[in-house]
């Protein structure tokens, strides 16, 4: 079954995520996937996640399609104009990839060339909206295409950790209507956090999977408290990992604690290993999925 038939069979699905290696070997790469896909329904491919330059995320969705992992191929609004991201839409959808996770992207000075330009021609939402007109066989500027149509199973973002959260339900809102079929959240560190944004959105009658992220330090939790909007690490965290004597090892009881206490909520989990791939497997096992 694909990710699209489990989600409507009702299924709880389990996806993770994999970055491109900053080069052309994917050895590695391809060896951690087939570790991790083993245990999940379908695996994320990043796009210059952080706004770091890498392999592109079409090229490994195909190679892991290739080797029979279900991917989702991650496509941001950041470094192409609609002429390029329709025609990576299509290019996705010759490769058999039905799966597209449709995010606006990080600012380029967030990442390892922050002198490069920008360009944000179209946002995540006018990007579902692009989507899905070429399923219906038009370009955004109503040309017809050419023979079979594409189809996708497209997906979107959402920050539950929000504040204000009104936005964010808002533009939520604006992406079903657009298209999206399920949302992955950004990481989750407090089940009451979950639990307030469900409440809100009871309305909307979509697929949520809950995010959880594999901290690797307390540093890592400063960062985010500090540089990424919407996301706090509360200092209970923070303190088990600087007490930490095996910090893998706590990282995963946390990850584990946290799939727990949301798994009741949602339809899945989204699991962002951040490079700690093999230790999927550990938080599965320790959470009983």
């Amino acid at each position: 079954m694909s990710l699209r038939d489990k989600i409507r069979s009702g299924k709880f699905v389990v996806t993770s995520e994999i970055g491109p290696p900053k080069g052309i070997d994917t050895s590695h790469l391809l060896d951690n996937a087939r570790l991790v896909s083993a245990r999940v329904d379908a695996l994320n491919v990043t796009d210059l996640q952080n706004s770091v330059m890498r392999l592109g995320s079409l090229v490994v969705s195909n190679l892991l399609k290739q080797n029979g992992i279900e991917p989702v191929f991650q496509i941001t609004c950041r470094d192409r104009n609609r002429l390029a991201l329709q025609s990576d839409l299509l290019s996705a959808a010759s490769l058999g990839i039905e799966n597209v996770l449709i995010l606006t992207g990080d600012h380029p000075t967030r990442g390892d060339h922050p002198e490069a330009k920008p360009v944000f021609d179209l946002d995540s939402v006018q990007l579902l909206q692009a989507a899905k007109k070429l399923e219906n066989g038009f370009d955004m500027n109503n040309n017809k295409l050419d023979g079979t149509v594409p189809k996708f199973h497209l997906g979107a973002v959402v920050n539950p950790g929000a504040d204000p959260l009104e936005p964010q339900i808002i533009k939520m809102e604006k992406k079903i209507e657009a298209g999206a079929e399920f949302f992955q959240t950004q990481a989750i560190f407090d089940a009451k956090v979950m639990e307030n944004f469900l409440n809100k959105i009871r309305h909307l009658k979509t697929v949520i999977l809950g995010g959880v992220v594999l901290l690797k330090s307390s540093g890592m939790c400063r960062y985010m408290n500090k540089n990424i909007p919407g996301m706090f690490v509360p200092d209970n965290l923070i303190k088990e990992m600087e007490q930490a004597s095996d910090r893998r090892a706590v990282a995963v009881e946390i990850a584990a604690r946290l799939i727990k206490q949301i798994k009741p909520m949602c339809q899945g989990i989204h699991l962002m290993p951040i490079g700690q791939d093999k230790l999927v497997p550990r938080v599965l096992d320790a959470c009983g999925l």
